[in-house]
């Protein structure tokens, strides 16, 4: 209990951030959704239309609406250039009000369909224009139901905000996906609570401005409309900006090593007098492009997802030689530097269980490929759908029973539990000696070099301080100094935060 205390006094500016994110969401979907629900409450065409889209939005998954706006807004930062933000507030803002209309659209022309019609005829009747009509009779009378879709709004509002961490923009996800990625679980209760303990509130108090309505006790509206914006500016005052410093933005990609290398780094940087900020849990797609636009600063990446991914290429023509090619292709192509090597790999290998692997006989892929259709294999989230997947699948003729997804956490477990029979592990990860794997040997070298990079944003790279700052880092990390810090992270008993593994991972290479 201690643990997930402590933990909840440290959320302060993520609970604050949250806040006005899911604020400004709410109002965003109430100032769309009012003139909608206005307009198809003339209108059964109207009508149809916007229930109809509201109900196709709400199909989506929320984690894959916020996701979907990052490609949109930079392909509209194409056109109209490169003041439009594609990570952070806006691409969540966006997603998350449109997310909020469908309650608050259907509560609202569910109230003006049912009104009773002797009540509009008595309008009519006494002369009203359409806007008295609408201020004096229709909006009293809906205004109790139209809360109510409002109050369904926010809380469903506020537990969709937790995945914008996937974009960039710090929230209670933030806690929640680094405790789920380095198995923390006192941080993950502790950013569930908070964000239960917020929709909780935000509902209580837009409960009392739904009753004022139904009672026609104006004091309970203002009351509560009072109470939730002291919330919010409350919020704001918090996160109003510290005069002084550069502040630097660090992305990470949402697994343990990335964590840690984004603190080691903004370790180094704070000692170098930086203010730094964390975008943590970012996709490999998105942080690239983060990092080559300039949303953030610093990223650290991976030979051979850069050298798939975003060069398309499939050959492997040695590691020297990737390194080199991506290294001037990124100064060509998006100005981003490449500083250099961190000094360990990190590859994609296939790993099983020792036992496992002397029973059925498999030390390379070719013997694993024979025993394929029998076994089933599990993988991070994307890598059944990466290029390194389908080299490595063509080049030994793969074919396995069947498929499983987990998260990069989980998928050890699964590993170890009996649920794979081999996985996509990664080289550097410290669960690979602590749970007694074994590396399925590649003997056709088909997937690529995996060497460790730090990447300067265009705009960062202009920075000397910075990049002076940066230099110690190249060349200094070997893999087993990672190996370990990643362990220490990842084990279930003395546990260490991606903060303290850092620390211990400056000592230990001399920082």
């Amino acid at each position: 209990m201690s643990e997930i205390f402590g933990a909840l006094i440290g959320l302060g500016d993520k609970l604050a951030e949250h806040v006005l994110l899911a604020a400004a969401a709410i109002a965003l979907g109430i100032l769309i959704a009012l003139p909608l629900a206005v307009w198809a409450g003339r209108s059964q065409t109207v009508s149809r239309s916007v229930l109809t889209f509201a109900s196709l939005v709400q199909t989506i998954p929320a984690l894959a609406l916020l996701a979907l706006f990052f490609p949109i807004l930079l392909s509209l930062r194409a056109v109209f250039g490169a003041g439009l933000p594609t990570l952070g507030f806006l691409p969540a803002l966006l997603a998350l009000a449109l997310y909020a209309l469908l309650p608050i659209l259907r509560n609202a022309v569910t109230a003006r369909e049912h009104m009773a019609p002797g009540v509009l005829e008595a309008a009519d009747g006494v002369g009203m224009t359409g806007w008295q009509k609408l201020r004096l009779v229709e909006a009293p009378l809906a205004a109790p139901y139209i809360m109510a879709g409002i109050r369904t709004a926010a809380v469903w509002t506020i537990g969709a905000a937790t995945l914008s961490t996937t974009i960039g923009q710090p929230s209670l996800g933030d806690p929640i996906f680094a405790g789920l990625q380095t198995q923390n679980w006192a941080l993950v209760l502790a950013g569930c609570i908070a964000s239960a303990g917020l929709a909780i509130v935000v509902d209580t108090l837009l409960g009392m401005v739904e009753s004022g309505f139904a009672k026609r006790r104006k004091w309970m509206v203002w009351a509560g409309i009072a109470a939730a914006l002291a919330g919010v500016a409350g919020s704001a005052w918090s996160l109003r900006e510290e005069s002084g410093g550069d502040t630097i933005v660090i992305g990470a990609k949402s697994f343990s090593e990335q964590y840690i290398l984004a603190q080691l780094v903004g370790r180094q940087l704070e000692d170098a007098g930086f203010r730094v900020e964390y975008r943590d849990g970012l996709g490999s797609a998105v942080v690239h492009n983060a990092v080559t636009t300039s949303e953030i600063d610093i990223s650290f990446d991976y030979t051979g997802t850069i050298w798939t991914n975003q060069l398309g290429r499939t050959d492997n023509p040695g590691r020297g030689e990737i390194f080199r090619t991506i290294a001037d292709w990124e100064q060509e192509s998006t100005g981003t530097l490449v500083l250099g090597r961190l000094g360990f790999e990190n590859a994609y290998a296939l790993a099983m269980q020792q036992q496992r692997a002397a029973q059925l006989g498999i030390r390379t892929i070719e013997d694993l490929a024979r025993a394929a259709p029998s076994l089933t294999i599990g993988a991070d989230v994307e890598f059944f759908e990466r290029p390194e997947w389908i080299a490595v699948r063509d080049a030994y003729d793969l074919r396995f029973a069947d498929q499983r997804n987990f998260t990069s956490t989980f998928m050890y477990d699964a590993l170890t539990g009996g649920e794979a029979d081999v996985i996509s592990a990664y080289t550097s990860d410290g669960r690979i000696a602590a749970d007694r794997l074994v590396i399925v040997e590649d003997s056709k070298g088909a997937f690529p070099s995996y060497d460790a990079l730090v990447l300067v944003s265009p705009d960062a790279a202009q920075n000397p301080d910075l990049l002076a700052a940066l230099k110690p880092l190249v060349s200094a990390i070997d893999v087993d100094a990672m190996r370990r810090a990643n362990f220490a992270v990842d084990r279930l008993e003395n546990k260490k935060s991606p903060r303290e593994a850092a620390e211990q991972l400056a000592q230990e290479i001399g920082l």
